[in-house]
C-alpha cells in the first residue's frame, strides 16, 4: 500500500500505520488520526505499512523515505500489539532507513491498540526506546486502546465516545508539542 494521497510538503505531520497485516484495526485507527487532523486544518501523510518491502533499501522505499518521511516534522505511530511489542515491521522500516536524515530531532506521539486489555502498552515502551535511540522526541501521553475491535462500529470506525475524546485531547496536545 506505501504511502496514501501524500505530496512532498514542508512541516508536514505523517500517520503511520504500523502494521502489514491487510483490512487491520490499526489502518482504520490511523486514518482517523489523519481525519481528526484534516478536521483540524492540519495536512497529514498516511503511511500504510500493508506491501511495504522492508526487507532491504529499495527504489520503493528511498522514494517514500525521501518524499514523505525526511520532510515531516511530526510523526503519529498506530501501532498494534504483536506478541508484547511492535511488529517487526515497523522495525525493519527504522533499521533500512536513513536515521540521521529522516528521523533525528523530530517529534513523535504513540497510540497502540490491541484486542487484548493493555492497549500495547509494552509495546509503546519499546518503541518509545526505539525512538529515544533515533533522537526522536516522544510525546508523553501515550495512549492505548484496548479491545480495539468492541470500540467500532460496523463500518470500521471508531465510536466509543470516551476513546474519541481521548485521541482528541491527545491530537490537541501534540499539535502544541
Amino acid at each position: 500500500m506505501g504511502f496514501i494521497g501524500v505530496k512532498q510538503c514542508r512541516n508536514m505531520y505523517t500517520v503511520i500505520s504500523g502494521t502489514n497485516r491487510n483490512d487491520s484495526n490499526t489502518i482504520k485507527v490511523a486514518q482517523h488520526y489523519q481525519q481528526l487532523l484534516k478536521d483540524k486544518g492540519i495536512h497529514a501523510g498516511l503511511i500504510s505499512l500493508q506491501g511495504v518491502d522492508v526487507l532491504e533499501k529499495n527504489p520503493a522505499f528511498s522514494q517514500m523515505e525521501s518524499l514523505v518521511l525526511a520532510p515531516s516534522h511530526k510523526f503519529i505511530f498506530v501501532s498494534p500489539e504483536y506478541n508484547g511489542s511492535i511488529p517487526g515491521v515497523l522495525k525493519a522500516m527504522f533499521d533500512i532507513s536513513d536515521v540521521r536524515k529522516t528521523w533525528w530531532g523530530k517529534k513523535a506521539l504513540l497510540t497502540g491498540i490491541s484486542t487484548g486489555r493493555a492497549g500495547n502498552l509494552r509495546g509503546m515502551d519499546h518503541l518509545t526506546a526505539i525512538l529515544h535511540f533515533m533522537k526522536v522526541v516522544v510525546h508523553p501521553n501515550k495512549l492505548p486502546i484496548s479491545i480495539v475491535d468492541k470500540l467500532m462500529g460496523a463500518n470500521g470506525e471508531l465510536t466509543d465516545a470516551a476513546t474519541l475524546k481521548a485521541i482528541n485531547e491527545q491530537i490537541n496536545e501534540f499539535i502544541e508539542f
